[in-house]
């Protein structure tokens, strides 16, 4: 008889209570695939964005009246079990960690994945639970500060939601590469930031965003919550705006700005660059985290079959860096 194995699914877009923890067949390997015990997935903003389909132009690719893949996650660390006879990269026993993408299958005991896809080594001396959590937050904001801005050092970044998972991971690269951050956050985690790397702190329960006077290089809207043409008038001549979360107001402006010239909205689908791509700025961001320089910061933990817990927590909007599902 088949082995069976837990798994999280979602058969239909909407609020947590649609997530269930159930009973699936082991999955098994192809022959370019490598089986994964999982230790450590993750909850996310995108995470509980897909849930509900939200914006609604990412059911043209999620799927439009219900979820193309029912087991939900992107996120993962773990153990190879076993692998196909094709593969070369990767051997049982050897401890991993990766980004499944728009395959999801992440939270769950076990998942397969080719050894070409966003999946790398995992070092020694990142817990799983942290190797979870880079292919979200961390990549994404690489993608956006490193690879789409060429951030500069000397430059002025203003960083929205910056106490998320995506914005404690933009203050640290920006700080790391020598750009001068400002951080919008609640002022209950104006310590936190500020531990990381931002030289300011607005609270905006207190300040209107809009009346900051000192123009940016970069404004970066981690949680999408930002008018483009009122924040353009706090960017420098050149200077960019960037959000990765995308709807239709944002997609005109990027059509506009990038007709008009000077000031410009940008977004990316980080999790849809290739493979390849996003294996290279993972290096980049070892190498940083292993000299003490990128904290990975876990505000909670919860078991499989908690999820849906996790899930609410995260739709609370008062998630501070990553929430983990141990496993």
């Amino acid at each position: 008889m088949k082995q069976r194995v837990q798994a999280v699914i979602c058969r239909q877009y909407g609020s947590p209570r649609h997530l269930q923890v159930v009973q699936v067949p082991k999955p098994q390997p192809r022959s370019n695939e490598i089986l994964v015990k999982v230790k450590a997935s993750n909850v996310t903003a995108a995470d509980t964005m897909m849930r509900r389909a939200k914006p609604f132009i990412s059911r043209f690719f999620l799927g439009f009246l219900r979820p193309n893949k029912a087991i939900i996650g992107t996120g993962f660390a773990g153990v190879i079990e076993a692998v196909g006879e094709s593969v070369t990269k990767f051997s049982v026993g050897e401890a991993v960690f990766g980004e499944t993408g728009t395959e999801f299958g992440a939270n769950a005991e076990y998942l397969c994945i080719a050894e070409e896809a966003m999946v790398l080594a995992k070092p020694d001396n990142l817990p799983f639970e942290e190797a979870a959590c880079i292919g979200d937050g961390i990549i994404t904001s690489y993608n956006f500060l490193c690879n789409l801005a060429k951030l500069q050092a000397g430059q002025h970044v203003l960083i929205n939601g910056a106490s998320g998972s995506l914005g404690l991971a933009a203050i640290q690269i920006a700080h790391y590469y020598g750009a001068e951050v400002t951080a919008v956050c609640s002022a209950a985690n104006a310590t936190l930031v500020k531990a990381l790397g931002a030289t300011q702190v607005i609270d905006y329960q207190q300040y209107n965003i809009y009346d900051t006077q000192r123009p940016y290089d970069l404004i970066y809207d981690c949680v999408g919550k930002l008018s483009f043409p009122k924040a353009r008038r706090l960017l420098q001549k050149d200077g960019l705006f960037l959000s990765p979360v995308l709807g239709f107001s944002l997609l005109l402006h990027m059509v506009q700005s990038q007709l008009l010239g000077g000031k410009k909205a940008v977004f990316s689908a980080t999790g849809l660059l290739k493979a390849e791509q996003l294996r290279a700025f993972t290096r980049e961001l070892l190498a940083i985290i292993a000299a003490g320089k990128l904290q990975i910061v876990i505000d909670r933990r919860y078991p499989l079959s908690q999820t849906a817990e996790g899930h609410r927590y995260v739709d609370s909007g008062r998630k501070v860096g990553n929430v983990v599902l141990e496993i």
